[in-house]
């Protein structure tokens, strides 16, 4: 009783302290490992920006967690009834615990949220979840486990394969065999973990790939946000030094003799970085070369906003024309207009006005 209790509260102990760790760590990341640069980023940048990020780079990770954790506790249920500890083990506690409705709302965020590519592994473990709990909770009722074991596997594997077929085969000519793997194996797979597992077996198989899954996924989710950009892009086209008395006033691009410095001596310059404030002085922008960079706002000419750049696809392979590496929400999301780029965002000063 004490060891499940006790590892519950060191798990909710710990578990808000990991996205203040992935948020202190990108913010390094961004400063380039450089401590003053940091405590600036720390000062101006928006603690609900930086949650916003976290939240749409990482949605995707609770419906993992919730469906991958429920399938193992309700197999060791299933499986092994005798080892199934609610009061000692974190894994049937958790188990125990969670409502169904959970599980449902689960299954349809990651509908959502994961790639088509995911949405084969998605429909197995629904269907393992509804299998194990049909037979935990009508053991009685063979066929009701039938058709929830058996029948509707098969039926939803079929389905797959029609849907898919097209797609896994352009994906082994294309050579893409991870792709081909995950759109393929997933249907057959969903047939085979319906029912309970040699009990013998069940503690150490569950409770391993249960360890092997929190190891894992932190480091997971920790690569994919440490790539998502926490400030805007943007595109700061700045006048000479010379071009104003606002400028010859903020700009500190004299020496103390009073002689023009190489900076004073430049032309006109986009500076194209992550925008951190606008301050009654300057603008900070986080250069992509040169580290923070202070922009007197009296030589600041024109702002643009730089979108994000596209990302290029790792897979050719489509389903109906749906590419198997977006999402259910990029279908219903409005598409935004194409429109010719600035040129600004590509470090270019605009044609002469």
């Amino acid at each position: 009783m004490a060891g499940a209790r006790q590892a519950q509260q060191w798990l909710l102990t710990l578990l808000p302290a990991f996205p203040v760790l992935l948020l202190v760590l990108r913010l390094w990341q961004l400063s380039r490992q450089d401590m003053s640069t940091m405590l600036l980023l720390v000062q101006y940048v928006s603690p609900l920006g930086l949650l916003s990020a976290l939240l749409i780079a990482l949605v995707w990770a609770f419906p993992l967690v919730v469906l991958t954790f429920g399938v193992l506790g309700r197999l060791l249920r299933l499986s092994a009834p005798d080892r199934f500890d609610p009061e000692r083990s974190l894994l049937a506690s958790g188990t125990a615990r969670t409502p169904g409705w959970v599980l449902t709302g689960a299954v349809a965020l990651g509908a959502l949220t994961w790639q088509l590519r995911f949405l084969p592994t998605l429909l197995m473990l629904g269907l393992w979840l509804l299998a194990l709990r049909t037979r935990y909770l009508h053991p009685d009722q063979p066929t009701r486990i039938l058709l929830v074991s058996v029948a509707l596997p098969l039926a939803a594997a079929v389905l797959a394969y029609t849907a898919l077929g097209p797609a896994i085969w352009a994906a082994l000519r294309q050579d893409e065999l991870a792709t081909a793997a995950l759109l393929a194996v997933p249907p057959a797979a969903a047939v085979l973990l319906t029912g309970p597992i040699p009990g013998w077996s069940a503690p150490v198989l569950t409770h391993g790939l249960a360890y092997a899954v929190a190891a894992v996924l932190p480091l997971v989710m920790g690569a994919v946000f440490l790539r998502v950009p926490v400030l805007p892009t943007a595109a700061v086209e700045l006048a000479p030094p010379g071009a104003g008395a606002a400028a010859a006033d903020t700009d500190p691009g004299t020496d103390p003799g009073g002689d023009p410095t190489p900076a004073d001596r430049a032309g006109p310059e986009v500076v194209l970085g992550a925008l951190i404030t606008v301050t009654d002085t300057s603008t900070i922008v986080l250069d992509r070369a040169e580290g923070v960079r202070f922009l007197p706002n009296g030589r600041v000419r024109s702002q643009v906003l730089c979108p994000e750049a596209a990302r290029v696809p790792y897979s050719v392979v489509t389903v109906h024309g749906w590419p198997v590496e977006e999402t259910v929400l990029d279908w219903m999301m409005p598409r935004r207009p194409v429109a010719d780029p600035d040129v600004r965002c590509d470090g270019r000063l605009p044609a002469a006005r």
